[in-house]
């Protein structure tokens, strides 16, 4: 009975899904609409949140604006088995600290933006994440963060024991 309660507490923790949400998307639906869109960041979640329902998942979601609490919070979805899907906002071009946390777990992640960053302005164009996750979704809008989440479950189905 212990190894099946083991074995289902590992089932669930790997279904289980972080959400981060970097800096400046907390101001979603003021901040540069004609780029970003007008819809809030707690429309996205709460979309999130009904599709996460639908695939059977669990998902935590979180917003920061500190690089420390992001790479504070991949650490601790590394350590528990959970999945990440992360739009780490402008810290996707330069930090190298953020790239080598996500480097360092071994839970599937997906990287999300709500712009096509490779047709922005040059200094947009590279992501310093992208070679450490398993895929990249960009340029469709607050859907990015939903196929994002569909990725991972289709990332989860595929190797789940």
């Amino acid at each position: 009975m212990q190894a099946q309660e083991r074995t289902q507490s590992m089932s669930e923790r790997t279904r289980t899904v972080v959400v981060l949400h970097g800096p400046n998307l907390n101001a979603l639906g003021k901040r540069e609409p004609q780029i970003y869109g007008s819809e809030t960041l707690a429309s996205i979640d709460k979309r999130l949140h009904e599709l996460a329902a639908t695939l059977r998942l669990v998902i935590n979601i979180h917003q920061h604006s500190s690089e420390g609490a992001l790479i504070d919070a991949v650490h601790a979805a590394g350590e528990a088995g959970q999945a990440i899907v992360i739009n780490p906002g402008a810290y996707t071009h330069y930090s190298y600290a953020l790239r080598d946390a996500l480097a360092s777990v071994t839970v599937p992640k997906v990287e999300i933006h709500l712009t096509n960053i490779y047709a922005r302005e040059p200094f947009r164009r590279r992501s310093v994440i992208a070679p450490v996750v398993d895929g990249t979704v960009a340029g469709f809008g607050a859907d990015s963060y939903l196929l994002g989440l569909r990725a991972i479950a289709a990332i989860l189905d595929r190797t789940r024991v």
